[in-house]
Formats: C-alpha cells, sequence, structure tokens
C-alpha cells in the first residue's frame, strides 16, 4: 500500500470494501488517474468481510441484470489479468415462486434477461426438484434457473479490485480514517486525516451503513439505513454436492448456498 498521503487529488474515495474499491477501478480505469482511496482499517474490514458472495444475475429491472451481468464478466476478466482468484464457482442458482404472483415476476424478469444476453430457463416444479433434488415442491409453481450464476469470496473480489485499481494508477491508503470532510464557500474541498489532510474536487461515500452518518456531518442526507440480516450454517454434510445450485426463495425471504461442505442458510 501507499504510505505517504498526497496533498490533493480529483477525488478521494472512503471505504475500502467492494464498493469503494470498484469505484477506484472504474474512475482510474476511464480515465481519472488522481483517484485516492482511504480505508479507516485494512480493505474489507467494514461489511464486506462477511457478505453472501452470491453472483445473480436476474434483476427487476433491465437495467440491474445489465449491471449484474457486467459485474460477472468484470470480476472473470480481472481474475485473469491480475492472476489472482476470487473463488468464483459458477453452479448456478434457481429461483423458485410458490405463488402464481411470484412466477409470473419471475417469468417478466426472465424475458428481460434473455433480452440482456443472459441465460436464463423456466422451470416445472419436476425439473426444478431435478436440479435441486432437496426442495420440497408440494408449494411450488415453478422457477427460473440461471446456469451461468455463483458465488465468490467477498474479500476475493474486493482485492482483485483494488490490484486492479492499482494497476490503473489510483492510490490505497489503509489505517487512514477519514476524521472530517472539509468545506470551502459552502463546497467539499478536501478531506482531514490523522495523516493530514487532502484537498479534492470530489468526495465519494463508499461506506455503508456509516455514509448517513458521515453525511449528517456536512448537512447532507443519505437515504441509507442498516437492515438486519440472520445466517445459520450448519455442521459438514457429506452428501451435499460441491455444485449445488444456489437457491432463493423470496416468499420465503430466505437463500441457500452450500459453503465449504456445509450450508449457509441466509434470512432477510
Amino acid at each position: 500500500m501507499n504510505k505517504e498521503l498526497p496533498k490533493s487529488t480529483k477525488v478521494v474515495i472512503i471505504g475500502g470494501g467492494v464498493a469503494g474499491t470498484s469505484c477506484a477501478y472504474h474512475l482510474a480505469k476511464y480515465g481519472w488517474k488522481d483517484v485516492v482511496l482511504l480505508e479507516r482499517d485494512q480493505l474489507t474490514s467494514g461489511t464486506t468481510w462477511h457478505a453472501a458472495g452470491l453472483l445473480g444475475q436476474l434483476g427487476a429491472t433491465s437495467t440491474i441484470t445489465k449491471l449484474r451481468k457486467y459485474s460477472l464478466d468484470l470480476y472473470k476478466n480481472l481474475e485473469k489479468s491480475t492472476g489472482q482468484s476470487i473463488g468464483l464457482k459458477q453452479n448456478g442458482a434457481v429461483t423458485v415462486a410458490s405463488t402464481k404472483e411470484r412466477m409470473q415476476e419471475l417469468l417478466r424478469q426472465a424475458t428481460t434477461a434473455q433480452l440482456s444476453d443472459v441465460e436464463v430457463q423456466v422451470l416445472d416444479k419436476k425439473q426444478t426438484k431435478d436440479i435441486y433434488p432437496g426442495v420440497h415442491i408440494d408449494d411450488l409453481i415453478g422457477s427460473v434457473f440461471m446456469p451461468n450464476d455463483g458465488q465468490a469470496d467477498p474479500i476475493g473480489v474486493t482485492n482483485v479490485l483494488s490490484k486492479a485499481a492499482k494497476k490503473e494508477g489510483a492510490k490505497i491508503f489503509e489505517k487512514t480514517p477519514v476524521k472530517k470532510i472539509l468545506i470551502k464557500n459552502g463546497r467539499i474541498s478536501g478531506v482531514g486525516t490523522e495523516k493530514g489532510n487532502i484537498d479534492c474536487e470530489y468526495v465519494v461515500l463508499a461506506t455503508g451503513m456509516w455514509s448517513r452518518q458521515i453525511g449528517e456531518e456536512i448537512n447532507v442526507s443519505v437515504p441509507l439505513y442498516p437492515n438486519e440480516h440472520f445466517y445459520v450454517i450448519t455442521e459438514p454434510i457429506k452428501e451435499l454436492s460441491k455444485n449445488l445450485p444456489v437457491l432463493r426463495d423470496y416468499n420465503a425471504c430466505l437463500y441457500l448456498k452450500e459453503d465449504a461442505g456445509k450450508m449457509l442458510v441466509g434470512i432477510f
């Protein structure tokens, strides 16, 4: 990591999770070489380190679907160009529907995904059982299957984005908490840290659940708040397939994924 803070830069990104490192990479990649990212502790030490790491392409809108497909393609390309693994496993994903309304929503999303060149298959109950043997299908209407979806290691993704960002010219500093956002003549003029101030034209808040708190200090309303998310991890299951697809059930507000020979059940 870089050691000496610059006196000035075009943009300062606050937060060294997957969002902050992605922002640093994309800004530097597309021309803003004068980019500085500041992380208060270590990269991924906020909420990124315990993210689910699911890589799903199906979105509620065409724009979201395109962004998700772009993300998956980007991670695969950066894994090759950096020589660093993100723990990518494209084991597919099944989203089930237990109501007619949910199935109608999934069919609409599937059609949108196909228009974005995303592979998707619409399944009936029996086909769902064939792909995901452990699922109870008596109350299911059907499902959609995304064969190229999967999961990755959030820490690995962040480190790959960080490496790619630095390769493009961005500077990343760990153990550098921002103490204050500096204002001059009603505009952001820089940030203050224990290691000195940095003058800048722009500040990007990529601090997750802390963004609202930081924004309030400069009278900026950030409509963001933490949401509880629970997950349970089982003991190792011998018969559990390493290639078991991710299962999502939005009606039950949960997802399931294989995790190192164990089953992880997330509840949101």
